[in-house]
């Protein structure tokens, strides 16, 4: 059967690829669910079967956004704990998402992947790490939930086994035994990875952070991932308050401690990654694993700023996440170019943090890389997976601004004309054309209260 093809032709266009190449008017041509060509001036004459044909002038064509790290399930608690560190407000939400069930799970990753999508994300990663004993299918329920919106998925099997009472963080009703978790785990594997170039689903072996997990279920998980082939993923570094921790229970900081448990890789990324020394840097890039820049909710919990610029010189690979809604209530990834940029420039290198183009190459390309994945998105380029997205930068906002890429970077937020993923659209016009968002917002509204009735006890 002939490719059906669509055309989109006189926008910007910011490639991100090796090159960085962009054109300041061009096409790109869509054949099923791959990149067939992009370039400068209109597509090639003479195509066949070309099912439709836009018109984008005034847009900016870029890859699909890719979030590297959330926790959707926090969608239900946003606005708690507005003024607490992380441990503390960890202590004060653990009790209530103990109380989170497979409905609830659903609704809230549909309510996160419907603000994801709408906000030109196209590869989305939920790390869903709290099991309570008869919640029912949590991990179907979110994998659902992704399938429904029609977004690029990678679920990172979370797990805790370190409770209260053994030394860790959170409640011990709210962890699962260390042979739960690691069987928990190779079952989503079973079930729902997909390791294929095109795969909408693929799954992570995901134990949740230092102060919540033994050191055999860091050391089993990540035997287990590898067996399985896998990619790993884990928080680390984010507070002060961890690496105390870590300095207190283990006698060595969370770098060291995680090699010596064998979670440094170019199989592993990490979330946060904030307070990182010289010689942690050189641990990362050396053996490089990947790092989920969250700097929102870094600044939300007040855990500081991480040194993006370092592990960027260093060649570590540095994606974007917006991490649980929980701690960044906007929930959105676009927001997170802007704030990256903004936010390290507060720190050591000042106006030479980062650029305009390295922020939209962290929240793409970089997602990719991260995610392992570079090979088939991140990137428009011909032969690649058709995820991208076109943002309409001609209305009162931006068309001042005569960069493009500037604008959608350090502008307002820029409205979303077309969103592809694997060649189909998500979203069109600004709306979801997937799932209706109206309904998904009803139902998240619902949950949301029926969690905090349960939490309360009333």
């Amino acid at each position: 059967m002939a490719a059906r093809r669509t055309v989109v032709e006189n926008c910007a266009i910011a490639t991100v690829d090796a090159a960085g190449t962009e054109h300041a008017s061009g096409h790109v041509v869509v054949a099923d669910n791959r990149i067939e060509s992009v370039g400068a001036g209109p597509a090639p004459a003479g195509l066949a079967n070309v099912t439709r044909r836009i018109d984008a002038t005034g847009h900016l064509a870029t890859p699909g956004l890719v979030n590297t790290h959330h926790h959707f399930y926090q969608w239900l608690t946003r606005g708690l704990a507005q003024d607490a560190n992380l441990f503390d407000w960890l202590v004060a939400l653990y009790p209530i998402w103990a109380r989170i069930d497979e409905p609830m799970c659903h609704a809230a990753a549909r309510g996160s992947l419907a603000v994801l999508a709408r906000g030109g994300v196209t590869t989305a990663t939920d790390h869903h790490y709290v099991y309570p004993r008869g919640a029912g299918d949590l991990a179907g329920a979110i994998i659902r939930a992704a399938r429904e919106t029609g977004v690029r998925f990678t679920f990172a099997r979370g797990s805790m086994d370190l409770g209260e009472s053994s030394g860790g963080l959170p409640p011990d009703f709210a962890v699962e035994t260390l042979d739960g978790a690691l069987a928990g785990t190779e079952a989503v594997i079973d079930a729902h990875h997909d390791a294929s170039y095109d795969a909408m689903v693929q799954v992570a072996a995901a134990p949740c952070s230092p102060f919540s997990i033994s050191t055999e279920l860091l050391r089993q998980g990540a035997e287990l991932g590898r067996r399985k082939g896998v990619r790993l993923h884990t928080h680390g570094s984010e507070t002060v308050e961890e690496e105390k921790f870590c300095h207190e229970r283990f006698g060595m900081g969370p770098t060291r401690y995680f090699e010596s448990t064998g979670w440094l890789g170019e199989d592993v990324w990490m979330a946060h990654c904030v307070h990182m020394t010289d010689t942690d840097i050189a641990a990362f890039a050396r053996t490089r694993t990947g790092v989920a820049h969250c700097p929102s909710s870094n600044a939300r919990l007040a855990a500081g700023i991480a040194r993006v610029p370092d592990m960027l010189a260093a060649g570590i690979p540095v994606g974007l996440g917006v991490d649980g809604s929980a701690s960044n209530e906007s929930g959105e990834l676009h927001t997170e170019l802007r704030n990256a940029l903004l936010i390290n420039r507060l720190g050591a290198h000042r106006e030479k943090a980062l650029t305009a183009r390295q922020a939209l190459r962290l929240g793409t390309y970089g997602g990719a890389q991260v995610l392992g994945r570079a090979d088939a998105i991140g990137s428009l380029e011909p032969g690649k997976l058709a995820d991208l997205v076109l943002w309409k930068l001609d209305g009162l906002a931006h068309a001042s601004i005569a960069d493009p890429v500037a604008a959608l970077v350090l502008g307002a937020p820029a409205p979303v004309t077309l969103s592809l993923v694997d060649g189909e659209p998500v979203v069109e016009e600004g709306r979801l054309v997937t799932v209706d968002e109206e309904s998904v917002a009803g139902e998240t509204r619902r949950q949301a209260r029926r969690l905090a009735r349960l939490a309360s006890g009333t």
